[in-house]
């Protein structure tokens, strides 16, 4: 059976964070003489970061690695006040591309922190923005359901959670039941963490499953959203692969599909879409639709100091 048709997500590809990232790092391309420093990939796609390297953007997982009074971005997924405090240190001109909405996150655990709570964040180890949060206040990290009753507090009276923002909202559902089993005076976040683009995103997934029989995700392999979409679409009994573009999908993965859908993580380009559809087209698709999802009207201004830069 030969490919007959795709279905395109809707929304898909860039949020608002990552959209502002993408500008602080063009537009302190063009107030300051290269090299520009960024500490961790501005956002986690291969593409992105390729494009930039050209561009004497020079990316870093130290910031031990940037000369001292050099011209450094913060990446979207936020860091901790460690890192601000050495950047102090090295007299470095920071520009802060953090993501508002882990900024959100920091700021309530730095209030819980203040309020004496103890502290629980969902979130993957090693990832950028959990390191990030996890600086700001002491907590206990809980990637899955199993870890929950290893947990130990001072006071079960007084405990909340936090999650990063580009989880599955199904996976932190299932944590947060059992962290409300294990502590009954749990207390809910004023607000859910999950980032707005990324349940968009899940949602938008789950809506086209009933009506694929395989779903590629266009994005990177460390990116974190893009993973949970593919696991998303798994869940919902919809077979789906990751591809950072075109080259990488595998024409067996396709085999007997009639209709194959598509999507791509928070911080993948349209033009990688494009591409991909391209890809699909040549491979016989002649039907191609778009499902209509939530419409994404969100923008985040610039950062003080780079407004700032601007106008002087």
């Amino acid at each position: 059976m030969a490919i007959r048709k795709v279905v395109l997500a809707s929304p898909r590809g860039f949020c608002a964070g990552v959209v502002r990232a993408i500008d602080i790092v063009e537009r302190a391309l063009h107030l300051f003489p290269p090299p520009i420093y960024v500490f961790h990939e501005i956002v986690h796609n291969r593409y992105v970061v390729e494009n930039f390297n050209k561009r004497q953007v020079i990316f870093v997982e130290s910031l031990e690695e940037v000369p001292d009074g050099a011209v450094c971005v913060f990446s979207a997924h936020g860091v901790s006040p460690q890192t601000h405090e050495l950047a102090r240190r090295k007299r470095l001109r920071v520009i802060d591309a953090t993501c508002p909405l882990v900024t959100k996150v920091h700021l309530e655990a730095l209030r819980y922190a203040r309020e004496g709570y103890s502290l629980i964040l969902i979130g993957h180890p090693d990832h950028e923005e959990v390191e990030g949060t996890m600086g700001e206040a002491a907590m206990q990290l809980v990637t899955e359901v199993e870890d929950v009753e290893r947990l130990e507090v001072l006071d079960p009276d007084k405990i909340t959670y936090l999650t990063q923002t580009t989880l599955s909202s199904d996976d932190v559902a299932q944590i947060v039941d059992s962290l409300r089993r294990k502590f009954s005076k749990l207390q809910l976040p004023s607000k859910d963490d999950i980032c707005y683009a990324t349940q968009n995103r899940q949602n938008a997934v789950k809506q086209m499953a009933g009506l694929v029989n395989v779903l590629l995700v266009v994005g990177s392999q460390n990116s974190s959203n893009s993973q949970r979409l593919r696991e998303v679409s798994i869940a919902a009994g919809v077979p789906a692969y990751l591809v950072n573009d075109e080259k990488e999908v595998n024409p067996e993965w396709l085999s007997g599909a009639e209709v194959v859908g598509v999507t791509a993580g928070a911080s993948a380009p349209e033009e990688l879409v494009i591409r991909v559809l391209e890809g699909l087209r040549s491979m016989g698709a002649t039907e191609f639709e778009e499902l209509q999802g939530e419409e994404e009207k969100v923008h985040f201004p610039l950062p003080k100091e780079l407004q700032r830069l601007e106008k002087s």
